[in-house]
């Protein structure tokens, strides 16, 4: 397995873990991430300044992934992560501690002092990766992600 940036050739799989994994959580309606414009390209959305979005590949498949980027209707000091989905092969195996480590990197080095997330009720072992990482449950929503329909919202201090 290597962690790497994503490359243009990545975005049908890319895409494809998102229309998969998001549905499997009941996250697939409206006011979801699954229906945000840039799922058709990832590599174009995380190729902007202050953004980055990670693969996890094994045996030339991508498995999962997530990144980070500046938090839509936030301000300047606050980075949203963003996209973090791993396909069943892909989970239980410390990978998405891996991506989250280097995302929370790339905050830091971009500038960003807090980071930000939305997730769903159903995504049970993600909300124990990020509050096993010193995020925060908050009591609402922050920026502006048009994603209405999550109904757990986290923060970190970085």
């Amino acid at each position: 397995m290597k962690i790497r940036l994503i490359r243009p050739e990545d975005n049908p799989a890319v895409a494809q873990i998102i229309r998969t994994v998001m549905p499997e959580f009941g996250a697939g309606g409206k006011g979801f991430a699954i229906h945000d414009a840039e799922v058709n390209d990832m590599y174009a959305a995380y190729s902007r300044p202050r953004c980055a979005y990670y693969v996890c590949e094994e045996n030339g498949k991508v498995v999962g992934g997530g990144g980070i980027a500046p938090l839509e209707g936030g301000d300047e000091d606050t980075c949203e992560l963003k996209k973090m989905y791993f396909l069943p092969e892909g989970r239980g195996r410390g990978w998405g501690q891996q991506v989250l480590d280097l995302c929370l990197q790339s905050a830091r080095q971009f500038g960003f002092r807090w980071c930000y997330l939305e997730t769903f009720h159903t995504m049970q072992q993600a909300m124990k990766l990020y509050e096993r990482n010193g995020f925060v449950a908050i009591p609402g929503p922050c920026g502006n992600t048009g994603h209405f329909a999550c109904d757990k919202f986290y923060r970190l201090r970085l």
